[in-house]
């Protein structure tokens, strides 16, 4: 199939050339402005108990959680002063009549209530409510921000934060930050490659197919977002995939039609047997890849959902391009592709060169180097054992940006969590006088729950068991003809442990009639509960494709298993790492982010099925050489050390490349993005020298023959279904020399 592939890509190169052009001028054309078009939520699961409150809230009570906050200062004297009164009073009255605001109060408006107002009697909140979708909030604030930031005058001043805030600065932020992080990449990846081909247009044709590969994937974002949410975040992992894959498949691609045409093939033949060979490793291991990012549709939450989009659209435009539009270009260069050559690289005879010798070295050994291996691999993962979670926070923004100055400010000057108020809300209840008993005593059972600051309900203010201040006309928003809701302050940082408890607590205690909680910490839990629940089922789903994959590539049952083990032995020690960089914060000051003692709740899972589609595609590259070989001479050692030898070179390159392109979001501000590109960067590097370099050797050094066996029902299976490099007559395995393991 991939030799018919061949023939038809050089007999119709001009036409796939012309088509790949006016395709990629239309994704431009189209995909250019997607980041408009995307959202920058998607951190919670739409059916959860949470999102069905916030529903509920803005639907029935025409209310919801506060998502901007005016921080006010008074300049001289305190907020009780009168001209400062007067002006928070007048901010609020003027922030409640913004069509764009569904509701306002403050510390003046909710009759001087001291939660509001900060240890010293300097600092006064008043609290606010944008309605609808996210992406609305985030148009919203962009121009509501401008009207209040430089209101303030002689009498006081005004800081804008809340979580409306916070994620326009991210998203800006993140939108700054990828373009600068492409500046980074792309000369350095360019510089790298001329330095690995010695050839300016053999170097130019790999990002080529990265920019095609790119911007592609844009377009299918952008059809993508008109049909579903697609988060703006995933443009980070386009650009990276995208840069990476494209240019590690190119790589292999054109690494071996040079290798081809140096053995003495004519140009169209030697791009045939690319196609046969190099075709059929890239085909599966962008398989591979695919097949780790599908996992991610399974979960509910539209952020991890959107990378799914992203990473398959990227890398199936990767592969296709690496396997249809570079063979064309290359069937028109030819001879040519090594035209301004500015070095000669000649490779070592077969059995003389550097990975050859580390395999050699490996195999003599492999008890001692890989058991020291995985003994390592185990300690740097140790750290992950003690992994805590949350969802982002303004922490994640760097400390100089004004929503992250006034969140720091409240956490430091006020008592209470107004911001992170947990609503519970009762619906489908009919509201009445005889009704105000059991919302009263039900308001003083929650007041009474550890770390409740204050509970504010409809029949009055609520503090350890016992109401502390009657009803104000701003309480009537509490209740409506179908129910009502109570709002339960925390005394605790909402993405807390102690915040979780209280979520647990509330929805365990008695209650007069039904309700559900919402609100940061509720979403926390649910959202933890989403993604935990089914990251079994996601892990499932990545083993069996994968497995799966191997087989019909290798024809072996061990093989599959060894590599799945390996990765994720690998990758346990690349989340440990991350434990101590990012949650601990041992690097906090080198990488300039502010450790809060979590892991963002859904860059592990994003970094596990990334980096495990990645760590099989290396494995995919190198097992495609081992088992050419061994089909050729059926030698197992000497297989393992010249299929490293002849991948070794590239593979490092390859991962090399793809780390720079990861290392480069560390620049970012955002910290969740430097946690998703430092993790990644240090897995591939991980993967790519202490597992290829030294555990596969190792393994296959003790398994011998085994690891191609399989049952000859499943043999036979492999023989008719499966996919080899070429025809031949079976190969006799030759007996393995027996020698020191330890």
């Amino acid at each position: 199939m991939l030799a018919v592939l061949g023939n038809a890509v050089i007999h119709y190169r001009r036409w796939i050339l012309v088509a790949g052009v006016i395709g990629f001028l239309y994704a431009g054309a189209v995909g250019g402005n997607v980041a408009k078009h995307l959202s920058s939520g998607g951190f919670d699961d739409p059916h959860s108990e949470s999102r069905r409150a916030s529903d509920t809230l803005e639907s029935v009570f025409k209310t919801g959680d506060p998502n901007f906050i005016l921080l006010v200062t008074a300049k001289k004297g305190n907020v009780d002063s009168p001209a400062v009164a007067a002006r928070g009073n007048d901010l609020t009255k003027r922030l409640a009549a913004d069509d764009s605001v569904i509701q306002a109060v403050s510390y003046w408006s909710l009759s001087s209530a001291p939660p509001l107002k900060s240890k010293d009697s300097r600092q006064a909140m008043i609290l606010a409510r944008i309605g609808g979708s996210q992406d609305h909030v985030r148009t919203v604030v962009k121009h509501l921000t401008p009207r209040y930031a430089p209101a303030g005058d002689d009498v006081i001043s005004i800081g804008v934060g809340g979580f409306g805030e916070v994620f326009h600065q991210v998203s800006s932020q993140i939108e700054k930050d990828l373009t600068k992080a492409e500046g980074i990449t792309l000369p350095l990846v360019l510089l790298a490659l001329v330095f690995v081909f010695g050839s300016a247009i053999a170097a130019g044709l790999p990002v080529a197919i990265a920019i095609i590969a790119i911007v592609g994937t844009f377009l299918i974002l952008r059809v993508m977002a008109q049909l579903t949410e697609v988060s703006i975040f995933s443009l980070n992992l386009t650009t990276g995939m995208g840069i990476g894959l494209a240019v590690d498949y190119s790589l292999f691609v054109v690494s071996r039609y040079r290798e081809e045409l140096r053995n003495g093939l004519p140009t169209y033949p030697a791009i045939v047997r690319t196609i046969e060979t190099a075709g059929r490793t890239v085909v599966f291991g962008a398989v591979t890849v695919a097949a780790s990012l599908t996992a991610m549709l399974i979960f509910p939450l539209a952020f991890l959902r959107s990378f799914a989009y992203a990473g398959i659209a990227v890398v199936a435009l990767a592969a296709l391009g690496a396997v249809v539009f570079l063979p064309a270009l290359l069937a028109v260069l030819g001879p040519r592709i090594d035209r301004f050559v500015l070095w000669h690289h000649e490779p070592k005879p077969v059995g003389e060169g550097f990975w050859h010798g580390v395999a050699t070295t490996v195999m003599r050994r492999p008890v001692i180097i890989g058991g020291g291996v995985v003994v390592v691999l185990l300690l740097l993962g140790a750290p992950f054992l003690s992994a805590k979670f949350g969802l982002p926070d303004d922490r994640v923004l760097p400390a100089g940006a004004s929503s992250r100055k006034v969140s720091d400010e409240l956490r430091k000057n006020f008592d209470a969590q107004e911001a992170g108020a947990l609503t519970v809300v009762a619906n489908d209840i009919t509201y009445s006088e005889a009704r105000k008993a059991d919302v009263a005593r039900y308001a003083e059972a929650l007041s009474r729950l550890p770390n409740v600051g204050r509970v504010d309900a409809v029949t009055g203010f609520y503090r350890q068991g016992r109401q502390v201040a009657p009803p104000i006309p701003v309480s009537l928003r509490f209740a409506a003809p179908s129910g009502t809701f109570f709002s339960v302050v925390p005394t605790v940082d909402p993405m807390s442990e102690a915040a979780r408890d209280l979520v647990r607590g509330i929805r365990a205690l008695p209650r007069p009639f039904p309700v559900i909680v919402g609100g940061p910490s509720a979403q926390l839990v649910d959202s933890e509960h989403s993604i935990f629940g089914r990251m079994p089922l996601a892990a499932a789903i990545i083993a069996v494709i994968t497995f799966v994959v191997l087989f019909l590539f290798t024809g072996s049952l061990l093989v599959p298993v060894k590599a799945l083990v390996l990765n994720v032995l690998s990758l346990s020690a690349t989340f440990g790492a991350m434990v101590w960089i990012f949650q601990q914060g041992h690097l906090s000051k080198t990488l300039s982010f502010t450790a809060t003692g979590n892991l963002d709740t859904t860059t592990p899972i994003l970094m596990f099925c990334v980096a495990f589609g990645l760590s099989m595609d290396y494995e995919v590259f190198l097992l495609s050489r081992i088992k050419e070989e061994y089909d050729r001479t059926g030698d197992n050692m000497s297989s393992v050390a010249i299929g490293l030898e002849r991948t070794g070179r590239l593979a490092t390159a390859a991962a090399g490349l793809l780390a720079i392109v990861f290392i480069a979001f560390a620049t970012s501000k955002i910290t969740f993005i430097k946690l998703f590109g430092v993790g990644l960067a240090l897995a591939i590097v991980m993967d790519a020298t202490l597992v290829r370099a030294a555990l596969v050797p190792a393994f296959m050094r003790l398994a011998g023959r085994a690891n191609w066996w399989a049952p000859r029902p499943l043999r036979r299976f492999h023989d008719r279904y499966g996919f080899r490099e070429a025809d031949g007559p079976p190969i006799v395995p030759r007996p393995e020399p027996v020698g020191e393991l330890g």
